[in-house]
């Protein structure tokens, strides 16, 4: 399954409907084809998708609301989705999510109302009021504009009272993804953007680790009395046994660590397709290592089986990477969260991204003078 597009209602933090869309939108020239992901006729999927904005712009609420619909189109539980507090107390939170099954070649369309209640004994807790999901072959689709057009089609199935065996945070996904055999493989690096800790204790490819640190000769994890055993050697150097993943901290870098976590696992999305979500890309990255990242997902020839990356930064030089627009999209926080595809705002792809983004063309996309000069004159006064 791949996402084409998530619209969002009633969620506390955002000030309007949220939409982010993930195919391209823009005309694709022949040119630009080997670096997005074709679904079917002239529909392609757009795989390294950035949301830029400045401090507390919402970046990582943003996704959140990804990483939940993914969630709820894998069927898990909305109660054990670790991304689940982005409903807030929402009275009536409503999720439009449609997708592209490769499977059927079917375009579907996926309505869920949720609410949440407060217990005394767990908090917030939250339930699915109701939900609908509408379906179309792909064939169907003689336009991009009618691409999740679904007007006059009757629903293909329906929340039902009758569902007694359907927990209330199930989705009924779960019933079309028995019967076609389909899941996303989802690769959420929220809780690594600021923790460097690996998660793993094998199956890192040796070529990762020369290429974040090229004085490491071998990185290596044996079993031993039920007890991983670390063995780290650098060029020339006596090799140093650990027993704690953590006491890797104290040799290798914090960008190494991060980078082996980020690239080992993007490979193997790239290898199987699906998703992996990083927030702020940039923290302990230099910028080569965000664009080889980049570089990788938006490259055909690698990226065969549409792996798909979704990342916040606060990096604008990033957004030159792109020769397209509609795979970027601004974050601002006026009162609420807002997203907007940045092709709906610059029209042309030949005006450079990072200069209309750092020049503030584009609107609440750098800090506020007023609030620079207070914070100046604050200083001055500090240091007086």
């Amino acid at each position: 399954m791949k996402l084409l597009r998530i619209t969002a209602n009633g969620l506390p933090l955002f000030k309007e409907k949220l939409d982010i869309c993930f195919y391209a939108q823009q005309r694709v020239s022949e040119d630009q084809k080997g670096t997005l992901y074709p679904l079917f006729s002239n529909v392609y999927l757009n795989p390294a998708n950035g949301f830029i904005g400045i401090n507390a712009s919402g970046k990582t609420s943003v996704l959140k609301v990804i990483l939940l619909s993914l969630g709820i189109l894998n069927n898990d539980p909305i109660n054990h989705i670790e991304t689940r507090d982005i409903l807030g107390s929402a009275e009536k939170a409503e999720l439009n999510i449609f997708f592209y099954s490769e499977l059927s070649k079917e375009i579907c369309f996926l309505e869920t109302i949720i609410s949440s209640k407060r217990t005394k004994i767990e908090g917030v807790v939250y339930r699915i009021l109701s939900e609908r999901i509408w379906s179309k072959q792909a064939d169907e689709v003689t336009t991009r504009k009618a691409l999740l057009d679904f007007a006059g089609k009757d629903p293909v199935m329906i929340r039902s009272g009758q569902e007694d065996f359907l927990s209330d945070d199930v989705s009924i996904m779960i019933a079309r993804n028995k019967r076609t055999g389909e899941n996303i493989g989802v690769v959420n690096l929220l809780q690594f953007t600021n923790v460097n800790v690996l998660p793993f204790s094998d199956n890192i490819p040796e070529e990762v680790i020369t290429y974040l640190d090229p004085t490491v000769e071998r990185l290596q994890f044996d079993e031993k009395d039920q007890k991983t055993v670390i063995r780290l050697k650098f060029r020339g150097k006596e090799e140093i046994v650990m027993n704690d993943p953590i006491q890797l901290n104290n040799y290798l870098s914090s960008g190494t660590v991060k980078g082996i976590i980020t690239f080992t696992l993007a490979q193997e999305v790239l290898q199987k397709g699906g998703y992996i979500v990083v927030d702020e890309i940039e923290n302990h990255f230099n910028k080569e290592i965000v664009t080889t990242l980049m570089r990788f997902f938006m490259d055909t020839r690698l990226n065969k089986n549409g792996g798909v990356l979704i990342f916040s930064t606060h990096y604008p030089e990033l957004l030159d990477e792109y020769d397209r627009n509609d795979s970027i999209f601004i974050i601002r926080n006026r009162n609420g969260i807002t997203v907007e595809n940045l092709s709906t705002i610059l029209k042309r792809n030949d005006i450079k991204k990072s200069d209309a983004y750092q020049s503030g063309f584009l609107e609440g996309t750098t800090p506020m003078y007023e609030a620079y000069m207070r914070l100046k004159k604050s200083m001055a006064a500090a240091l007086k």
